[in-house]
């Protein structure tokens, strides 16, 4: 039997190649891939790419940010990041880290 694992942990196993399945407000399920963890103002977010962009009305070459907050019983989610400007600090941050990593 697999060992349960909440999101964050998935999120954060560097070892983890498979896509994170969620759903919408019509159940229907979104495939996507992992494109970074961001820790930023005392919040982690992560970058997500859909398999299927169109499925979100979405370019091809866009990702989008979700924010994990945790519950009452401090069980990890995913929530879209609404806040425009937190969305833009966040991939700022994303591409500063990976400049960093690339010297």
């Amino acid at each position: 039997m697999d060992e349960y694992k909440n999101i964050l942990d998935i999120l954060l196993d560097e070892e983890n190649d498979e896509l994170i399945e969620m759903y919408d407000e019509h159940d229907n399920c979104i495939f996507f891939e992992q494109v970074a963890i961001v820790p930023l103002d005392e919040r982690i977010y992560t970058v997500l790419k859909p398999v299927d962009p169109e499925m979100m009305d979405i370019p091809e070459d866009e990702a989008i940010v979700f924010r994990i907050d945790f519950d009452e019983s401090e069980e990890p989610y995913l929530v879209v990041e609404t806040d425009e400007e937190v969305a833009i600090k966040v991939f700022d941050e994303y591409y500063r880290l990976l400049d960093e990593c690339e010297e």
